[in-house]
């Protein structure tokens, strides 16, 4: 049975079981911010190569590792450690060491059984997990990045309960895989159960596969749901595409059955910068096929891939592979690798923002406002990774102190923010502030206009003109309803007269602008409304707090973006300024009418 929407009951129930699956796995690693996990202090590769003996640890004496006589280059005898049988602790141990760095419950006994060196012979090695150390700077990030995480989840299931068609749904597989939120605490559960842990390493494999392959479905279909020309080839493919990367990624797990796999680990990891790749090419490639409105749509879900998909898949290099200390000889900070998760969520945001509004902002405005976050952060994040542990030794603070601390940092930050926004957008949006400096003397020769004709052609002619606007037009009450009195882009067959009472007005004449493109709004197939870019987006109602005397409606920009927040703000100061107007015309009008009849009176009495 359908909902109207064109979404099954079935798909519903699916979409809920697969978002709280996704959650499930994420949500409680915020658990660690206040009871942290163990670690045994290493980490190693799919090749059974030990390369990193302190890990999670600030000093190699801190890790249980490096203690038990384990060093860098140390190797894992992986077929002694095989899942073969299953229920064991060497295959526990073996489960729980796959994919790089890792957590486990604090006590947790792991077994380790050692290659021979030429220094030392074949060995087996005990290890007790110990809690990791606490960190201000591990903590805050991870925060976020579980913050992000359930968010980025939540925006995908949105998306496809809103808008279910495979273009969603293909963003969604990937968002319950490559979000930036973290998953040990679920995993450190699941390694009481060797089989349930194996299960899930094989679903995340499953995951992955069908997460890249949704990243190019949904990439072949933004924004409109639809396939079209040689793109349609492409979508053909993508089931052998799924299988490559299934079996790619299946083969990553031949190390907990006794065989070196770094190559598949690594090749999984690079295989989602080939896809990303590829996703790119076709979302660029896809862009002139669109119509403005929807070629900006794109232009949104582009800079979002190249923005968080390579800060997501070097993450994932950093802590599932040894290809960063291979090549650097360095390993990556835990904080650090959960900032590069954490700007992976801009590409959720930028998706949600694109699929959601049928007509949006130019991406350079919130481009800007994130880069000046961006670099006030850049300093902060650096002080607390490099410093703020000594600090903390050092003065001994409580715990209160540091939250009241952050607290003054947030602020202080926010301030900064909305300053160095402004100061941004002055210095690279010289357009916007000609605009504004226009639209302020066109107030105030509105406010000296001698007829309502002359008001309206100025509301409709001057934003249209200055802000590049597609359509305008203003409706004038008129014993309670709104006649059409000016107008650009607005045809004969479009509508002369609105309701007060009607959905499209109705309690939103005596506030603010409000939207017109949205739920309430115009409806995109309605024929009384102009289409495609004159569509109007826009309400802005002249009105005071006792009459409404007009309602100007404005369509997007020509070039298909959307009227963003200050220009709406210009557009609403420019009808306080059309209401002293009218007010004043209107009262003129009224003066002159009582001085023509109390004329026409005293010339009827002089007759008598």
């Amino acid at each position: 049975m359908d909902d109207g929407n064109g979404a099954s009951l079935g798909g519903r129930i699916l979409l809920a079981l697969l978002t709280l699956y996704a959650l499930a796995m994420i949500a409680p690693d915020l658990i660690r911010i206040v009871r942290p996990l163990g670690a045994f202090g290493l980490a190693t590769n799919a090749d059974g190569l030990i390369y990193d003996v302190r890990a999670q640890f600030g000093h190699d004496e801190d890790s249980p590792a490096w203690r038990a006589g384990l060093r860098p280059g140390d190797r894992l005898d992986l077929y002694g450690m095989r899942c073969s049988p299953i229920d064991t602790n060497l295959c526990a141990t073996n489960l729980a060491l796959w994919g790089g760095y890792t957590y486990v419950a604090p006590g947790r006994e792991g077994t380790l059984l050692l290659e021979p060196t030429p220094d030392s012979p074949a060995r087996q090695v005990t290890l007790i997990a110990q809690q990791r150390p606490p960190s201000i700077a591990v903590d805050l990030v991870l925060l976020l990045t579980q913050v992000a995480g359930i968010l980025v989840v939540l925006g995908a299931a949105y998306l496809v309960w809103l808008r279910p068609g495979a273009m969603t749904w293909g963003f969604f597989a990937y968002a319950m895989s490559f979000n930036p939120g973290q998953s040990f605490q679920f995993y450190a559960w699941l390694q009481q159960w060797p089989q349930a842990m194996l299960t899930q390493a094989i679903m995340s494999c499953l995951l992955q596969a069908a997460g890249y392959t949704g990243l190019l479905l949904f990439a072949l279909r933004v924004p409109v749901d639809r396939t079209e020309g040689r793109w349609r080839l492409i979508e053909r493919a993508l089931p052998a595409i799924f299988i490559i990367l299934l079996l790619v990624s299946f083969a990553s797990l031949g190390s907990v059955f006794g065989y070196p796999t770094e190559w598949a680990m690594q090749g999984s990891v690079l295989a989602g910068f080939f896809v990303s790749v590829a996703a790119l090419a076709i979302l660029i490639g896809r862009r002139k096929d669109l119509s403005p409105r929807d070629y900006q749509r794109i232009r949104w879900v582009i800079w979002g891939c190249l923005i968080g998909l390579p800060a997501y898949l070097i993450a994932e290099l950093t802590q599932e592979t040894s290809l960063p200390n291979s090549l650097f000889g360095v390993a990556i900070s835990e904080d650090v690798s959960g900032l590069f998760y954490l700007i992976n969520g801009i590409l959720c945001l930028f998706v949600v923002e694109a699929v959601r509004r049928p007509t949006v902002v130019s991406v350079w405005i919130p481009l800007r406002r994130a880069t000046a976050l961006g670099l006030l952060l850049s300093v902060p994040a650096y002080f607390i990774h490099e410093e703020m542990s000594a600090i903390n030794e050092l003065t001994q603070l409580p715990e209160w102190a540091w939250v009241l601390v952050a607290s003054v940092f947030v602020f202080a930050i926010s301030r900064a923010h909305e300053f160095a926004t402004e100061l941004v957008d002055r210095l690279f949006d010289r357009n916007f502030h000609r605009a504004k400096q226009h639209l302020r003397a066109v107030g105030l020769t509105i406010q000296r206009a001698d007829g309502l004709a002359e008001i309206e052609r100025m509301l409709v002619e001057e934003p249209m003109h200055v802000l590049g606007l597609a359509s305008a037009a203003v409706f004038r009450e008129e014993n309670g309803d709104f006649r059409r009195r000016a107008g650009a882009a607005w045809e004969a067959t479009n509508a002369d007269t609105l309701s007060s009472a009607g959905r499209l007005l109705a309690g939103k004449l005596h506030g603010g602008a409000f939207a017109l493109d949205g739920i309430g709004g115009i409806d995109p197939s309605d024929p009384r409304f102009p289409n495609d870019l004159a569509r109007p987006v826009l309400g802005v109602p002249v009105s005071n707090p006792r009459r409404c005397f007009a309602v100007a409606l404005y369509g997007s920009h020509v070039i298909g973006t959307d009227l963003d927040s200050n220009e709406r703000e210009l557009l609403t100061k420019l009808a306080r300024d059309a209401e002293i107007a009218y007010a004043s015309v209107d009262r003129e009008t009224l003066q002159k009418r009582i001085e023509l009849l109390e004329g026409q009176l005293a010339h009827a009495s002089a007759q008598r």
